[in-house]
Formats: C-alpha cells, structure tokens, sequence
C-alpha cells in the first residue's frame, strides 16, 4: 500500500469500499480545464495533455474508524466528474462535482469536507457480467444532468507502472478540494487536501456497450471527442483521512 507522503499524514478517519467501478477518461486542452481549478492549483498534466473523467462506483461499507456501519448511511452510488491537479509538487485529483444517493452523505461531504456533492437518482447493478449505471441529478438549483452507460469488464491488465498513463489516471492518493474554514475564523476559501490509502488498483479492460450523458456538458465543458480510455476495477478497501487546510 502507498505509504503518504510525510508533509501530508493525517489521522484516519474513516473506511469505505469502493466496488462496481469505471474510469472513463478523455484528453482535453489544458486551456479547457484551467478556468475550473483554483487559481493555486496547477492541472496535472500527462505529456503535456489535460484529461478529464467521469466515473461511476458503488461506495459500500462507510463507517468511522473504530465504529460499526450505521445501517441504512453505509452505502451510496456515486458518479464523479474529475479532472488532475498539483500543489506543491504533490499530485492530486480535483473534483468538479460529484452525484450521489445518500442525502445525509451529500450534506456530510459538502458541509465537512468542501466537496461539490450534487443529490442524485441512481442505480447501479450487474447481471451476467454487465454492469449498468443509471442516474439523474435532482439537487435544487444545480444545472440538470442524466447518464446511462453498460459496460462489461474484460480481461485483467498488470497493475499500472508508474511513469504509464493508467497510473497517472488512477493511482491518485490525494484529493484537492477549496473551502471555508470557519472554526479557525476566517471566511475566505482555502485550499484542502485529504489523503487516501488503498492497495493498488487493480485494472482490467472495458468494453462499452452504452454511454449516454450529459453530466460534463451540464458543467459548461464542451462534448469529449471520440470514446473514452476504459479502465474497470475490482473492489478494494479505502481508508480517509481529515483534510488539511495547505
């Protein structure tokens, strides 16, 4: 497991398992990207190319470290829409929004953690190897979005090496996000970053059979050309820290 980096190192905060999950990712112009990230925050760049993605996973078994579960707040679906970015060297994933189906778990995020959690509609199920995920946005106030993709996970790839572009899309161990710190008195917005820990992905081919969404376009970003780079995942289990105002 990646050990964190010395300058970020929390205390753990919470567990969860992520399961049922798809990277789908696009090259885009840096220029494209850069009005969304902070003005701190550089976009990570993979020879010399921006990328954004979207994904869809089940988020199973949340509860704080050292508690039991609490039945009926310990799983949501969730479809992220996210692009890369650094601060000081460190690499990072930074979220232009994130739909999902808990409403407790929407509140919690957006109000401790300063994420762009939207409330959403949405399923996600397998049958005979096929995965299918479906969602509508229903947050008041936010630009309406739908999405419907099937896809059926193929044959395992080795785990990414770093230096590759599938470890610069998914080995992602930090996560950026901008905020109000009222406890400590000040009202402006900072930067945060929170830190991850699992065991390396575990990556297998894709294919799609259906892809139908308006989650990126809904953000004011123009359509992605051409298919997606396709990355399923098996599950694994992740440990959250607290944020760290940087």
């Amino acid at each position: 497991m990646p050990s964190p980096p010395s300058t970020s190192r929390r205390p753990p905060l919470m567990r969860q398992r992520w399961s049922n999950l798809l990277f789908a990712h696009w090259p885009v112009a840096p220029e494209i990207l850069r009005p969304y990230l902070p003005e701190r925050l550089e976009l990570d760049l993979f020879e010399g190319q921006a990328w954004l993605g979207v994904v869809p996973f089940t988020m199973s078994h949340i509860r704080p470290l050292g508690l039991p579960a609490v039945p009926g707040l310990s799983a949501l679906h969730e479809l992220n829409v996210r692009t890369y970015a650094r601060l000081d060297g460190v690499p990072g994933v930074w979220f232009i929004s994130l739909d999902a189906t808990q409403p407790l778990g929407v509140w919690a995020a957006r109000t401790l953690f300063h994420l762009p959690y939207l409330h959403a509609r949405m399923t996600l199920s397998q049958t005979n190897g096929q995965l299918r995920a479906v969602a509508e946005r229903t947050h008041r106030g936010a630009a309406t979005a739908t999405f419907a993709a099937t896809w059926t996970p193929g044959a395992a790839l080795p785990v990414a090496r770093p230096g590759t572009l599938a470890h610069f899309l998914t080995e992602r161990y930090q996560l950026y996000t901008a905020g109000t710190d009222v406890r400590a008195g000040h009202h402006g917005p900072h930067l945060w970053r929170g830190q991850l820990w699992h065991e390396p992905w575990q990556l297998h081919e894709a294919t799609l059979q259906e892809w139908n969404s308006t989650l990126i376009e809904s953000h004011g970003l123009p359509t992605p050309v051409g298919p997606p780079l396709l990355y399923a995942a098996e599950p694994l289990e992740v440990t959250v820290q607290s944020l760290r105002r940087v």
